[in-house]
């Protein structure tokens, strides 16, 4: 008998990756459901982006190795695009490191700077992969409240209460998921502070800017920040190329220089094709933000129709590509009543609970939905 790893026992499988399988025997019966919980853009990427691909999947050079780095030309679209949208100055050459997903950037970064033991600061309610990567690098998940009530930002009293001496990482993602709260460039500028005073790597995942926001903002904007943030950020959901598998992560050429150490064994570079395909996304205009929007504008309408039809109160406030919504009085599980709307109603949403004990007493409504199947979905009811 081959025994796993021990650090197997950390960790369980991807809540979506188990109940998606439910999905899909519901499905093998017969049951028309309704997908509302995996944030996976339908939507397709620009013109300009396919034709960049077929382009250069006819190039005689695209098909070997490529750089660690990445195509010098995509690092630039990369620095471009921040100084454009953000008005942030990046050096493409040793400040951006291109990451096939940011959610790799996750366990690359952890495997550069956590030893075993090591205690890691993690938003509850927050994305899970920020708990079972920390685990599975032997390191120590502590947990810090996001409550409705000081909206979804943390509470820098009780942080100071914390013990810090063994925090090395602390995870934030602002437009935040899984609430949609947008943060400010004022808690920026106290966390890149608080990060500071303690000695903290800030890392804040930012791969929802663009979407039903009118205020982009990253972290790398606040003075200083450099000194001990990074960004992590991708095109997943704001150029619709999740499958694709484009990310970046940016700060100062020494932290970047030892998330390429990792990297650079743990794979053989991105495909040529994705890579001129990024470049283009990276080059869309305004209008390409702006016509995104006023599909997921109606959407969102919609959903949130939907959201006050079961009952819930809708976090308004919120951006990005879900809604975040609270349970009715009375509701002690939000798991339970996912699972009854998914068997008797044929519709899946997202429990709370997944992202956090936080996220008890609240659902979230994924935007990646086409409004007839939204509208499908209020009729049920």
């Amino acid at each position: 008998m081959i025994t796993t790893a021990k650090r197997l026992d950390t960790v369980e499988e991807y809540y979506f990756s188990s109940k998606l399988r439910e999905v899909r025997q519901l499905q093998s019966e017969g049951k028309s459901i309704i997908n509302m919980g995996i944030g996976s853009p339908d939507l397709s990427p620009s013109k300009a982006v396919i034709e960049a691909v077929a382009a250069a999947i006819l190039d005689e050079n695209g098909h070997g190795y490529q750089s660690y780095q990445g195509l010098p030309e995509l690092r630039k679209g990369m620095a471009d695009f921040y100084q454009n949208q953000f008005g942030v100055e990046l050096n493409p050459n040793n400040e951006i490191l291109p990451l096939m997903g940011s959610k790799e950037g996750i366990m690359h970064i952890s495997l550069a700077f956590l030893n075993e033991g090591d205690h890691v600061l993690i938003p509850n309610p927050g994305y899970p992969t920020y708990t079972s990567v920390t685990n599975l690098v032997g390191a120590v998940p502590i947990y810090y409240d996001l409550k409705e009530a000081n909206a979804w930002e943390p509470d820098f009293e009780a942080l100071e209460k914390l013990d810090l001496k063994k925090v090395k990482i602390m995870w934030l993602g602002y437009p935040h998921m899984p609430t949609g709260a947008r943060g400010s460039l004022a808690l920026f500028e106290k966390l890149v502070a608080f990060a500071k005073k303690h000695n903290i790597l800030l890392v804040n995942d930012n791969p929802y800017s663009f979407v039903l926001n009118d205020n982009p903002m990253s972290l790398l904007q606040v003075e200083g920040a450099k000194e001990v943030a990074l960004e992590l950020n991708s095109l997943s959901k704001t150029f619709n190329m999740a499958g694709w598998r484009v990310g970046m992560v940016l700060g100062n050429p020494e932290i970047i220089d030892a998330v390429l150490k990792v990297k650079s064994n743990m794979d053989s570079g991105m495909f040529y094709g994705i890579q001129k395909g990024a470049v283009a996304a990276l080059n869309c205009d305004k209008s390409w933000f702006e016509d995104q929007n006023k599909i997921y504008r109606r959407r969102r309408e919609l959903t949130e129709k939907l959201a006050e039809k079961l009952g819930c109160e809708v976090y308004k406030e919120g951006v990005g590509l879900f809604v975040w919504a609270k349970l009715p009085e009375g509701i002690e599980s939000s798991e339970k009543f996912i699972d009854e709307i998914l068997y008797e109603k044929h519709i899946f949403i997202t429990p709370g609970t997944i992202f956090g004990s936080n996220g008890e007493g609240y659902i979230r409504f994924s935007l990646c939905v086409k409004e007839e199947k939204v509208q499908e979905a209020i009729d049920r009811f």
